[in-house]
């Protein structure tokens, strides 16, 4: 009898006193646990914390190419030239050439600079637009005419992108803003001029068709087209900061 008491503690685990759990009981515990809802993260806090993610590695890249790490810059540059080049740099400049150009002294500026980089949570972006305002101020202060945005314009935008990135705003809405407001502002003064000097600016400082094409599109000898694109442009930044257009 003692035996079959002994063996029965052993069955339990050889711990005294312990009820064994019979399968009933079993059964229920496990209907409970399956029952229980699994927490599963909403999209919202997946695409937190994939964005937390991404910014450690640029994080990382940063402090590599603080260091002098040419090949973590280039990386960062591969990442971010085409945003600055559709975003930053085209919609302000106009010409693909000179916003191809800019992009290029946007580079070598980096280089030269990005040793006084400090990161502030929000990415490499915002300060990478910062250098890029700054080269097109430069690009548009250099250009004469056939520009799109006076240089003013250029400069409110380059303070308020400072001050964006001194609050560390993050660097997608950068982006998102970047691209969305200077197309939109675009093509709403394009739309409030004189069809015709609209038709001017796209053929030569959007699209750079030659004075040639250009006239023969408008029917016009070259010269009178010099006169239409110079009051297009005028007209155009008018509408751009708000005044009445200029009648053709």
């Amino acid at each position: 009898m003692a035996c079959a008491v002994a063996g029965g503690a052993a069955g339990y685990g050889g711990v005294s006193g312990v009820r064994p759990l019979y399968a009933p009981a079993r059964v229920s515990i496990l209907r409970a646990v399956s029952a229980a809802p699994i927490p599963v993260p909403s999209a919202a806090q997946a695409a937190e914390k994939a964005r937390a993610e991404e910014l450690e590695v640029e994080r990382l890249l940063a402090e590599r190419a603080k260091a002098g790490d040419r090949r973590a810059l280039a990386e960062l540059l591969r990442k971010y030239g085409p945003v600055l080049y559709r975003s930053v740099l085209l919609p302000r400049l106009g010409s693909e050439a000179v916003a191809q150009d800019a992009l290029a002294d946007t580079y070598v500026r980096v280089v030269e600079k990005f040793a006084h980089f400090e990161w502030r949570g929000c990415g490499v972006y915002p300060w990478l637009r910062v250098v890029a305002m700054r080269i097109a101020l430069d690009q548009l202060r250099s250009r004469k005419r056939e520009t799109l945005f006076e240089p003013a314009d250029l400069e409110r935008a380059i303070d308020a992108a400072e001050r964006e990135l001194d609050q560390g705003v993050d660097a997608k809405l950068c982006e998102e803003r970047d691209r969305d407001s200077a197309k939109a502002k675009l093509d709403a003064a394009l739309a409030a001029i004189n069809t015709r000097y609209a038709q001017a600016i796209r053929m030569r400082v959007l699209e750079e068709k030659s004075r040639e094409d250009s006239a023969a599109a408008l029917g016009v000898t070259v010269s009178t087209l010099d006169v239409v694109l110079h009051r297009a442009l005028k007209a155009l930044k008018n509408a751009l900061g708000g005044a009445e257009e200029e009648t053709p």
